[in-house]
């Protein structure tokens, strides 16, 4: 799967380079290209920003650039454009299933105070908030989506059980997890896990997600 992402600190995405996704790379189950929005200014002095109309604190970007730079990246339109935006509808689990079957995805990183709304018109298909709260830009964002987005292409993570037996995958959080040893500092791991009844362990396992839903999250039990 291609991730295309517009941004304005391409050098963010380097840490997206280690660990599982950077393995996923070198194989090339994934493919994620940084691209830098002030290439495609017209400005001599590379500024993408300007004051807002109207009025109000901070800059906005201008819409030319990233117009620009989402038309040389897919000129196509091939893939699904994703503005992230805290104005966009809550990244969920079942969103990110619904991503993982597109044939690549386009991340628009704004920054300052947001970007000219004529941007969003004519080349957006989406604008998507990972929470309720508001970030310096949409770099960190945009990582959370590769990072969920490419736990479901085929051969990214060593097991496919992986994202079947995880929070979220059927509205329930996760249930408590142990390795060994089997009693560390006085706290032992619960029987049943070392039982060798397997039924009993998914039991077990069910209660406890159900438990900790109830506790935590009730509002996934009413999804």
């Amino acid at each position: 799967m291609k991730f295309e992402v517009l941004t304005l600190f391409p050098e963010m995405f380097d840490a997206l380079k280690i660990g599982i996704l950077g393995k996923a790379q070198e194989s090339g189950k994934i493919v994620i290209n940084a691209t830098n929005i002030r290439d495609y200014t017209k400005d001599k002095h590379g500024k993408v920003d300007d004051t807002p109309f109207g009025g109000g604190a901070g800059m906005v970007m201008t819409p030319d650039p990233i117009v620009s730079a989402i038309r040389a990246v897919d000129p196509e339109h091939k893939y699904k454009r994703i503005y992230l935006s805290p104005k966009g509808r809550t990244l969920t689990q079942s969103v990110v299933k619904d991503f993982s079957k597109e044939e690549g995805l386009l991340l628009l990183c704004g920054s300052y105070e947001g970007i000219d709304q004529r941007a969003i018109d004519l080349e957006i298909d989406e604008e998507l908030s990972i929470g309720d709260y508001v970030l310096t830009s949409g770099e960190l964002p945009a990582m959370v989506v590769i990072n969920c987005v490419s736990r479901y292409i085929d051969g990214v993570l060593h097991s496919a059980d992986s994202v079947v037996e995880e929070s979220f995958s059927d509205n329930l959080l996760e249930y408590p997890q142990y390795t060994k040893p089997r009693v560390y500092e006085g706290l032992a791991v619960p029987d049943v896990l070392v039982s060798g009844n397997h039924g009993e362990i998914d039991k077990w396992r069910k209660e406890q997600s159900l438990q900790i839903t109830k506790e935590r999250r009730p509002d996934l039990l009413v999804k």
